[in-house]
């Protein structure tokens, strides 16, 4: 049964191999990816996963996972096409991970395939190690290509296609609560539901032509530059890819690439408005420019807005609904500030936002409580964690979300907390179990709390509070310089405090909120 949505209006599409005929059918010699250099027209792109498929299909089972490592190319599409074709699913590895945190995912996962790109062979290799079971490993890009080569190896297989909507196509991993990611199992129905909407359907800044181009900025390992890639190929529109963020490559794709739509995080925004470039450049082009992860500081915005002279899109959501819930739309979006503007705007149609109180039940206007999630994009569940995924969801099918706010009487949402601790600092998530049990494991640390406070630049910033083990000295470089070797570079503490003992409450819970209050004080909400 098709997804319902706005106006009562069903996806075009509800799974991959569908969306890809399609648009090679219609618009065969139309660009869809350019990378680097290199073009690939809509025909071109279904012959390629098409037989990438064929090459998955020979080499694992069905229902097989295949992950990737590197940084954004257009052959991931190629990859995700490929396996949502073979009835495989794409497991998407964070390359800004430590070694130990890809063999876990890897091992985790299970993977019978794994796609790496040049410069991280030595990560995969080490992550590798000790695994039962060794995927087989092909390289994309470089001397030779080896994906294409194994791609070439198989014969195309023009018939195979998976339509099952409800088919698991990605299993995205998130950061976990306990320390242990884990994997969002996201359907083709769930991934394609909002992105394939026609035209009609979608809101005014959504509406995409067919001459515009996007550009792929945002990491492909995370549901924004996944999602933001799928909805360019679903509009049949063009995709311009980059391998990371670099001001450069933004500035050259406005003023000779004719981008038109643009998704990133008020972080790199900053960056860009920064540049020397930033005020020589004509943007008559660009129609929206959408942002996620944080609120835009009202200096920032005002700067962007007399810059771009165009329309500013604020997105809530997460990886468990594939992406955007919520959307504060270019007309709530102020320079001179509303209270509107510290909001995380209204949920899209289609979807139910509540708010709950400690009970489950749920709360009137003005109440603060957790922020409850039902949408037709909801995640399947979490991989072989049965007790995770029940846990997630409440009777009525609404995901506990973890977050805490309320809803004004217009519908508006706004965020004040999070009762999981989670911090974002630059679009990244991170979770303080994971960055604690890393700076636990040395031995001069007896104990330690992470808590995320206000920077400037990155929304938030990581800060570990640690009381050391009697007799036990080491410095702050150190014990960052042991933490970098276990997790992400992101995850290590900006900064540590050394103290003698935690606050803890009668039942001897440290009581993190204590420990951040004096530095999200004046602040309009404890949460970036």
């Amino acid at each position: 049964m098709a997804v319902k949505a706005e106006a009562g209006v069903a996806p075009q599409f509800t799974n991959l191999s569908d969306m890809v005929e399609h648009q090679a059918n219609v618009r065969p010699a139309k660009l869809a990816l350019r990378y680097e250099g290199r073009e690939t027209s809509y025909a071109e792109f279904r012959g390629q996963s098409r037989r990438a498929a064929g090459a998955m299909v020979r080499t694992a089972k069905p229902g097989a996972r295949v992950a990737y490592l590197g940084k954004n190319t257009d052959a991931y599409y190629v990859v995700l096409a490929g396996a949502a074709m073979a009835g495989l699913t794409l497991v998407p590895v964070n390359w800004r991970l430590a070694v130990p945190e890809v063999s876990y995912i890897l091992r985790d996962s299970g993977c019978a395939l794994l796609f790496i790109t040049p410069e991280f062979a030595d990560v995969a290799r080490a992550a590798l190690k000790g695994l039962h079971e060794q995927p087989q490993i092909v390289v994309i890009g470089g001397e030779g290509d080896g994906f294409a080569e194994w791609c070439r190896a198989f014969e195309l297989v023009p018939e195979l296609h998976s339509r099952d909507p409800e088919a698991i196509v990605v299993q995205m991993y998130t950061s976990g609560t306990t320390g242990r990611p884990k994997g969002a199992l996201l359907s083709q129905r769930a991934l394609m539901a909002f992105r394939s909407l026609r035209p009609e359907a979608q809101p005014e800044w959504n509406r995409w032509m067919q001459d515009d181009v996007g550009l792929i900025v945002m990491p492909q390992f995370h549901i924004g530059g996944t999602g933001f890639g799928l909805q360019i190929l679903c509009a049949g529109a063009t995709g311009l890819v980059a391998q990371e963020f670099s001001v450069e490559r933004v500035l050259d794709a406005i003023e000779h690439e004719g981008l038109s739509k643009l998704f990133t995080v008020p972080s790199a925004l900053q960056m860009l408005l920064a540049h020397p470039r930033a005020r020589g450049i004509d943007y008559e082009r660009i129609r929206a420019v959408v942002y996620g992860a944080s609120p835009m500081p009202l200096p920032v915005l005002r700067d962007a807005i007399s810059v771009f002279d165009c329309g500013f899109v604020q997105q809530y959501g997460m990886t468990e609904m594939c992406g955007t819930i919520a959307v504060l739309p270019p007309e709530d979006h102020d320079g001179a500030g509303t209270v509107r503007m510290t909001s995380a705007g209204r949920a899209l149609a289609g979807v139910k936002i509540a708010i709950a109180g400690p009970d489950g039940t749920h709360l009137p206007a003005g109440e603060t409580g957790e922020v409850l999630i039902r949408s037709p994009t909801a995640m399947s569940g979490y991989w072989n964690l049965p007790e995770a995924t029940a846990q997630a969801f409440d009777a009525q099918g609404f995901f506990r979300s973890g977050d805490a706010g309320y809803l004004d009487e217009g519908g508006y949402l706004f965020l004040r907390d999070r009762i999981k601790d989670m911090i974002v600092s630059g679009g990244e998530n991170v979770f303080p179990a994971e960055v604690e049990n890393a700076l636990a494991s040395h031995p001069a640390v007896r104990e330690v709390a992470v808590i995320g406070v206000p920077d400037a630049k990155w929304g938030e910033a990581v800060k570990a509070v640690v009381v050391l083990r009697d007799g036990e000295a080491i410095g702050q470089d150190a014990l960052r310089g042991w933490a970098r070797d276990l997790i992400a570079g992101f995850k290590v503490p900006k900064s540590i405090d050394f103290v003698e003992a935690l606050p803890r409450n009668a039942a001897g819970k440290v009581l993190r909120r204590e420990l951040r209050a004096p530095y999200w004080e004046g602040q309009e909400r404890a949460i970036a």
